[in-house]
């Protein structure tokens, strides 16, 4: 005010100054903090663990604002009274307003440190086996609900426990809306506690036709990213009220599962004689792979071709012997006798895995022929131009049918 004592309007400019300088001493203090104290500190922190607290710069970065935001609120509620001069309902109006900043930031500021916490904590090697991404939703989602109530409480100017207790009266409302949060809570602890699931887990949920590596554990959903790159998103609390195939087992096991059949022909089965053994023998490396002190007598061309297959399983150097591998027949059907491989392939990887798979396949359908052993195939319509009849050659079939004779002859 002395400052424009001699200047019309000197109420006016002397509320106008000071008004300024309150505003100018915020922005200033924000600058300060946000744009030189703060990305100071974390420099330095940064320094002194660059690989852990580097990866965390962008989050960092974002509590530095919220800090500085949350200082000039409480800057400008210290000074609001001795700075800047406004009427009593217009002062009521910026207190409630810096009050309600000041609780916003607050929360703003407990969210990033969750999630820097969070994020350190995914750092740690057994931070695959037991995620926390549900837990810290949880912690945000609490902490925003919290300020949400102080804020309503200061709109209101009324105490906290004024609007928990009207909390009681719309209870069946809040669960209802928030009953997908309640139970992905739950699933989600459970999930923790179990290990049931983690971040690069292949799953198969095939109520909601999901195949693939699990990318997010939310509180509320679980997202894969299927093997066609789309990506499926499911419920959290479905992991545990419902049934999934988790393939971690297989990937942490000493193998991959194989698992095929092959249809034999049944009419080409038949009992090996001295002869075609002797035969076989000159064909095939059979005491590689067959003990000929151990056959039965008599034995079949079939289970010739069974003990050759499971000692050629054995020796290959794909094949995890150590594991359960055997060759056995099933059940006989309309369309052959299917003799199954089971084993174990040490290389668990898609790709080598389908290879492998492929190979022995190969190999075990080209030495069937040796076994005088045929695959069945059903009849395709198609015919080799060895077994069709030639359109210019039309054959002749001559009936006789003598007097006296049976006509059925």
């Amino acid at each position: 005010m002395p400052w424009f004592e001699g200047v019309p309007d000197a109420t006016f400019f002397s509320a106008l100054t000071a008004t300024a300088i309150g505003v100018c001493t915020l922005l200033l203090v924000y600058l300060f903090t946000g744009r030189l104290m703060l990305p100071g500190i974390q420099a330095v922190v940064t320094k002194l663990s660059p690989e852990r607290i580097g990866s965390l710069a962008p989050m960092l970065t974002k509590l530095n604002r919220r800090f500085a935001g949350m200082l000039c609120c409480v800057l400008f509620l210290a000074t609001f009274d001795s700075i800047y001069p406004v009427g009593e309902f217009a002062a009521e109006v910026f207190k409630i307003i810096g009050q309600t900043l000041l609780v916003i930031h607050i929360g703003f500021i407990i969210s990033s440190i969750v999630s820097i916490a969070g994020g350190i904590y995914n750092q740690l090697e057994f931070a695959r086996e037991v995620p926390i991404q549900g837990l810290i939703q949880v912690v945000k989602l609490m902490t925003f609900m919290v300020c949400a109530i102080l804020i309503v409480s200061i709109v209101l100017e009324k105490s906290p426990t004024y609007i928990l207790s009207g909390f009681g009266a719309i209870a069946a409302v809040t669960l209802l809306v928030f009953k997908d949060t309640i139970l992905g809570f739950v699933a989600s602890i459970q999930i923790a506690a179990n290990r049931l699931v983690t971040y690069g887990d292949w799953i198969q949920v095939e109520n909601y036709g999901a195949d693939g590596e699990v990318i997010d554990l939310g509180l509320n959903t679980v997202k894969v990213r299927n093997w066609d790159n789309t990506i499926t998103t499911i419920p959290t609390y479905m992991l545990v009220a419902g049934s999934f195939k988790n393939w971690r087992g297989m990937q942490e096991s000493g193998g991959r599962r194989i698992k095929r059949s092959l249809n034999i022909d049944m009419n080409s089965i038949r009992l090996a004689d001295d002869e075609f053994t002797r035969t076989l023998g000159q064909a095939i490396v059979l005491k590689d792979y067959i003990k000929l002190s151990s056959l039965p007598e008599p034995v079949s061309n079939l289970g010739l071709f069974r003990r050759y297959a499971e000692g050629y399983l054995k020796q290959h150097s794909k094949i995890n012997s150590s594991l359960t591998l055997m060759v056995r027949e099933l059940q006989p059907l309309n369309h052959g006798l299917p003799i199954e491989f089971y084993c174990f392939s040490e290389d668990k990887r898609w790709i080598s895995y389908e290879h492998l798979q492929a190979e022995i396949m190969d190999h075990l359908l080209a030495v069937l022929p040796l076994f005088d052993l045929r695959p069945y195939q059903s009849v395709t319509g198609q015919f080799s131009p060895a077994t069709t009849m030639s359109s210019s050659v039309k054959p002749t079939i001559k009936v006789a049918n003598t007097a006296g004779q049976d006509p059925q002859k």
